[in-house]
């Protein structure tokens, strides 16, 4: 864009300070696969060990800074795409970030990789069959996809492209949440590969 040439990136002192390398977590899945049950409760872990952190939820996002967006691929793209700026302005800020949404798209979760940067992108590809993502809809949603009130909705009429190699891969109708957690603290320890 034309206004970019008169823009300046001005890089943050925190990005030097902070010898933790700050990160973020990208949960991706289904509705109902334990994205933000997981995302808030590493966030909780995270504080009580004294490291700053913040959870950018896909729900509590569309009531601001996304409100203006519907669902379709353009939207879902746009969302994902504030998003990733979000977090890593939050990054250079020196905080962890968990990012929890279902981003069904490959193309779109590419973008938010190139956005964040490869180095303090991970991302952790939530699932659990969907008869128990269906099972558990803490929202009603898939209840209402099925009755044909909602239409577009991941999983039931719009497609899902699960990770080609996530860093880490937590089937949570098999992983305990303990399990999990501490797979994703090894993450953010910098002791992960892909799990």
């Amino acid at each position: 864009m034309a206004c970019e040439r008169n823009l300046t990136w001005h890089p943050t002192a925190h990005r030097d300070a902070d010898t933790r390398r700050p990160l973020t977590l990208w949960f991706t899945g289904l509705s109902g696969s334990g994205k933000s049950t997981l995302a808030f409760a590493l966030e909780r872990r995270l504080l009580d060990a004294g490291i700053a952190c913040c959870v950018l939820d896909g729900d509590n996002i569309r009531h601001g800074l996304c409100s203006d967006l519907g669902f379709d691929a353009q939207s879902r793209a746009e969302n994902i795409r504030r998003v990733a700026e979000v977090a890593r302005l939050m990054n250079d800020a020196g905080l962890v970030v968990m990012a929890a949404f279902i981003s069904p798209y490959q193309r779109d979760r590419e973008m938010a990789r190139r956005i964040i940067g490869v180095e303090r992108f991970r991302e952790i590809h939530v699932s659990a069959p969907l008869a128990i993502c269906e099972g558990r809809d803490p929202k009603g949603l898939y209840r209402k996809a099925r009755a044909g009130m909602l239409s577009g909705f991941t999983g039931v009429d719009d497609p899902y492209e699960s990770p080609r190699e996530p860093e880490v891969a937590l089937n949570t109708a098999e992983v305990a949440l303990e399990e999990c957690l501490e797979r994703l603290l090894a993450q953010v320890r910098g002791e992960g590969g892909a799990s």
